[in-house]
């Protein structure tokens, strides 16, 4: 019997890479976002408002997903927003989803914030030491990745599928307009620096530079979710899910400085903000994109300076232990560094950043 699965999100990052991974082990597969339609050849779209119960369960009357992948989310100014919001689209979600009867398996994206705080608390209190396991008990601070897991839990309860929670790092991965996207950020940041001269300065704290963290690629995190899905020691667990590597910014940096064809600058006493470094940037990533014929030219839909100053401005190392999907049979591995190549090939591909410098 072929499954049936329900990507919502799959715009994103996560969502696509999800998607594509479905398609490709034959899945019929239903895509689910608010504005446009998914680009992975072979998933249906869906396009609805996650917020709207009323209209979600209409533009989902005729799937009857066997699996749902949630890996959508919406930022609001406040974590008391955040949670109403977030855990409300969870919650909506899954009453349509679960209309049909079909439902086995759910899966829920969410990230290390379930161990640092959300962003109007990050890192401020105590937080576990590094590296992060999924048996840390949640912070004493409201945090809506907690409501969409508690949504979860009760939604599972009441239906009788299995479950999983997926909490990556910054994820590697291409999804234009996308709010968390440090990878597209970073190389958008590299194209402005090269047409401008400046040079390629980190931007974030010197705990960062020196100390340890890891990533997550895109693609590692859908096979997790799919194995998940599809596994019996997969079901009924949270995992944390990270590439597998270990580095420090202070050597990263300058190789992808190499890759992006720029002057890398380290750090030099003190952060320096995107937001602030790249506060004029509009102007010259209008001409970059006009003079290499770029697909958007509207910068904030290609970088995300807020997020990336909030990975690497964090004041604390940032790690995740992976023992326990390794011991329940997921295996998978990437190289963080091979990840980012990755990614600037496909963006110099889909003309979304210039050719590199020798180009």
């Amino acid at each position: 019997m072929t499954e049936t699965a329900l990507v919502v999100g799959v715009t994103g990052i996560a969502g696509a890479a999800v998607a594509t991974r479905l398609v490709e082990r034959g899945w019929a597969v239903t895509g689910v976002s608010r504005r446009s339609e998914s680009g992975v050849a072979g998933v249906r779209s869906v396009r609805a408002d996650l917020e709207d119960a009323a209209a979600l369960s209409a533009a989902l009357a005729d799937t009857k997903p066997t699996h749902v992948f949630l890996t959508a989310w919406s930022r609001r100014p406040t974590e008391a927003e955040n949670i109403d919001v977030n855990a409300g689209i969870v919650r909506n979600v899954l009453a349509a989803a679960t209309a049909g009867g079909a439902v086995r398996h759910v899966a829920l994206m969410t990230g290390l914030k379930h161990y640092l705080g959300p962003f109007e608390a990050y890192a401020a209190g105590v937080t576990p030491d590094t590296p992060f396991h999924e048996d840390e008990a949640r912070l004493d601070v409201p945090n809506f990745y907690y409501a969409q897991e508690d949504e979860l839990f009760a939604a599972a309860e009441r239906h009788g599928f299995t479950w999983s929670v997926h909490r990556a790092h910054t994820v590697i991965g291409h999804a234009v307009g996308n709010a968390m996207n440090m990878g597209m950020t970073l190389a958008v940041y590299a194209a402005v620096c090269r047409e401008t001269g400046r040079d390629f300065r980190f931007p974030g704290s010197e705990v960062q530079w020196n100390g340890i963290t890891d990533m997550t690629d895109a693609g590692l995190l859908a096979d997790q979710m799919v194995w998940a899905a599809t596994a019996e020691n997969g079901r009924d667990e949270a995992f944390n899910i990270a590439n597998g590597d270990v580095f420090r910014w202070r050597w990263m940096w300058p190789r992808l400085a190499k890759l992006l064809g720029v002057t890398p600058a380290g750090f030099d006493g003190k952060p320096a903000p995107l937001e602030e470094q790249m506060a004029d940037a509009g102007p010259a990533w209008r001409r970059i994109a006009e003079r290499h014929g770029l697909r958007e030219a509207d910068l904030t839909r290609v970088a995300s300076w807020w997020h990336t100053d909030s990975d690497l401005g964090r004041p604390i190392e940032c790690l995740t232990d992976m023992s326990k999907s390794r011991k329940a049979g997921f295996t998978g591995y990437t190289s963080t560094l091979d990840s980012f190549a990755r990614l600037f090939e496909t963006l110099r591909a889909e003309r979304i950043i210039p050719p590199a410098a020798t180009e």
